[in-house]
C-alpha cells in the first residue's frame, strides 16, 4: 500500500475534545511508565524510592535531537493525549568497520548510523488518553509494506517497515510510522530484547498459557502445551516465537501482547510493589534496557508516571493495525497489505482520542484474554 494514509489531509486541525468512557472499579496504585514492555509499573514512589527512581530513570540512554522537517510532520496535537512509538531492539550485531560493538545510544549519535546492524522486529504504537485513564497499544506487523523515510524525513521507496529501523535509525523509524499513521508521535522508546529476559527474571516469571504444542526450528525449542511462569531466557524465547506458530507474525503479535498484559499484571500485584528487592530489580531491568528521545527527561518520564496511578491493567487495550492480506512479491519476499480504509479509520480514532467508537464498530479487534 502506499507510504501514507491520506497525504496528511487532516494536517492542521485541532485535536476535538476526548469523549469520555464509563467509569470502572480501579485499583489505586503509582505508576512507573516503562513504555519498552507496559505501560506501567506500579510502585510507592517516596523517601528512598523516590530517591532511587530519580535516579535510574536520569541514567536511562538518550536518543539523538531529531533532525526532521517540522513543516512535513503531522500538527503537534494541542491535547494532552500521547503518541509514543515503542520499538522492540536487540543489542545488535558487531559489523564490518567497528573497532568494538558500540551501544544503540551510542549509534543514534554517531555521524552514520550503522546500516543493517539493529533488527527490530516489534513495533508499536502507544496511545495514553488525555485524561489518563485508558491506554491503546496498537501493532504494526513487522513484513507491512510501505515507503520509507529516511532521519531527515526524506522518502527512500517501499520496503517492509522495519527497515526503516535497520537501515535509517530510530529516527528514520519515527518519520515512517508518522507517514504511514498521519499521528505525531510525541516521544519514541526502544527496550533492547535483553529487557524481557532482565524483567521477567526481576518480578519472578511471568504466567503464560501454550494450548498447543510447537516447534520453533530458529531457536530449537520444544514446546509442549500448558501454563508456564517463564523468565530468562526461556521468556526471551517465546516471545520471539515466529516460526511453528500458525500464523507466523500474527500469532506472535498476539503472544508479545499477552506477555506484555500478563507482566504488567505481575509487575502491579503486591508481590513486587510490596516487595523491596523485586522492585529496585524491576525498576533497573526496565531503565538499563530502554533508550527514549533526547526530549524526554527523566523528570518528565515520571510526571507521566504519576499521572497513570489510577490506571489498572482493565484498562489497557491491545489492537494489530487491520490487515488487508499477505503475498509474496519478488522483491520484498513475504508482505503484509493493511486495510487502508480501516487503518485509517484507527488512527484516525487515535488522532480525536476517541477510540470507544471504533471499538463499538470493530469488538473483535481487541486482543481478547488467554489468547496465545
Amino acid at each position: 500500500m502506499a507510504g501514507r494514509l491520506g497525504n496528511y489531509r487532516d494536517a492542521g486541525k485541532r485535536r476535538a475534545d476526548g469523549d469520555k468512557f464509563r467509569r470502572r472499579h480501579r485499583k489505586t496504585f503509582l505508576a512507573l511508565v516503562t513504555l519498552g514492555v507496559v505501560v506501567s509499573l506500579g510502585i510507592g514512589v517516596t523517601g528512598a524510592y523516590a530517591y532511587m527512581l530519580n535516579k535510574q530513570l536520569g541514567a536511562v540512554d538518550k536518543l539523538p535531537e531529531t533532525k526532521l522537517k517540522e513543516k512535513e510532520r503531522p500538527d503537534p496535537d494541542k491535547g494532552n493525549a500521547l503518541n509514543i512509538l515503542l520499538l522492540g531492539s536487540d543489542k545488535g550485531k558487531k559489523i564490518a568497520g567497528e573497532s568494538e560493538n558500540t551501544s544503540l545510544s551510542e549509534d543514534a549519535k554517531a555521524e552514520k548510523w550503522p546500516t543493517g546492524k539493529y533488527r527490530s522486529d516489534t513495533l508499536m504504537i502507544v496511545h495514553i488518553t488525555a485524561n489518563r485513564k485508558y491506554a491503546f497499544l496498537a501493532s504494526i506487523p513487522r513484513d507491512t509494506l510501505t515507503t520509507i523515510y529516511d532521519s531527515e524525513g526524506n522518502p527512500k521507496g517501499q520496503a517492509k517497515i522495519n527497515a526503516a529501523f535497520s537501515e535509517y535509525g530510530p529516527i528514520g523509524a519515527v518519520s515512517t510510522v508518522e507517514h504511514l499513521t498521519n499521528l505525531r508521535m510525541k516521544h519514541v522508546a526502544i527496550i533492547d530484547w535483553e529487557g524481557f529476559k532482565d524483567l521477567s527474571t526481576a518480578v519472578g516469571g511471568v504466567p503464560v498459557h501454550i494450548p498447543d504444542d510447537t516447534y520453533d526450528v530458529m531457536q530449537h525449542v520444544q514446546w509442549k502445551a500448558g501454563d508456564y511462569n517463564l523468565k530468562g531466557k526461556k521468556a526471551l524465547q517465546y516471545v520471539r516465537q515466529r516460526h511453528g506458530l500458525l500464523r507466523g507474525d500474527f500469532d506472535r503479535i498476539a503472544r508479545q501482547q499477552n506477555f506484555l498484559r500478563a507482566l504488567m499484571s505481575k509487575i502491579l500485584s503486591k508481590g513486587v510493589t510490596r516487595n523491596p528487592v523485586k522492585l529496585i530489580n524491576t525498576v533497573k531491568a526496565l531503565t538499563k534496557n530502554l533508550t527514549v528521545d533526547s526530549e524526554w527527561s527523566g523528570g518528565a518520564m515520571r510526571g507521566l508516571a504519576l499521572s497513570l496511578r489510577g490506571m489498572h491493567t482493565r484498562d489497557v487495550y491491545f489492537l494489530s493495525a487491520p490487515v488487508a492480506g499477505t503475498e509474496t512479491v519478488p522483491v520484498y519476499g513475504s508482505i503484509v497489505r493493511l486495510n487502508e480504509a480501516k487503518t485509517t479509520e484507527l488512527f484516525t480514532a487515535f488522532r480525536k482520542d476517541n477510540l470507544r467508537a471504533y471499538l463499538k464498530k470493530y469488538p473483535d479487534d481487541v486482543l481478547k484474554k488467554d489468547v496465545d
